[in-house]
């Protein structure tokens, strides 16, 4: 089912660090959530707020472009980002990060809508091959597989979740 009420754009340049603050919010979220972005629990607002800050002075050096999900108010539900920044022999090809999705908007949509607007963002990049990674055995991996990605392999005890414990990870690929 898509929300839509749920609006997904790209975040200009000039506004990104405007965002950082509702980025916090998602983040902080799925990481008391149990989602292994990362970060470990308990999340402390500071640390999540200088990642944001990070991410948003990449989107003004145009290193990465950052795509978020607003709702009916105006309030950050979700986001992803295209790392576009690559090594000189890779110049047609990006990364997805951090597709996030604050628990209230879940099961509406949002992941989908995110993940469709990245693959117009990659393509307007002149991006043909994207890559992403996610923990194996979650919910990420019905998202993506449903939007055409393939999956390539999975490396078992790759991160942490937020509680310390081990899990695996899945690589996915999909050319555009």
């Amino acid at each position: 089912m898509i929300d839509a009420a749920i609006r997904v754009r790209r975040v200009a340049a000039h506004e990104a660090a405007q965002c950082v603050d509702g980025l916090a919010d998602v983040l902080i979220d799925c990481v008391a959530g149990g989602a292994s972005v990362s970060f470990m629990w308990p999340l402390p607002r500071d640390k999540a707020i200088a990642f944001w800050q990070g991410v948003a002075a990449g989107v003004e050096r145009g290193e990465r472009a950052l795509l978020i999900a607003e709702d009916a108010d105006g309030n950050i539900a979700g986001t992803v980002q295209l790392v576009l920044a690559q090594p000189d022999n890779q110049p047609h090809r990006a990364d997805i990060a951090k597709m996030l999705v604050h628990r209230r908007a879940r099961r509406r949509g949002v992941a989908h809508q995110l993940m469709a607007a990245a693959d117009t963002v990659a393509r307007e990049e002149g991006k043909r091959v994207l890559v992403l990674d996610t923990v194996t055995g979650g919910d990420a991996e019905r998202v993506y597989e449903r939007a055409g990605w393939q999956r390539v392999g999975e490396v078992p005890d790759y991160a942490l979740m937020p509680d310390g414990s081990f899990c695996g990870t899945t690589f996915y690929f999909k050319h555009l």
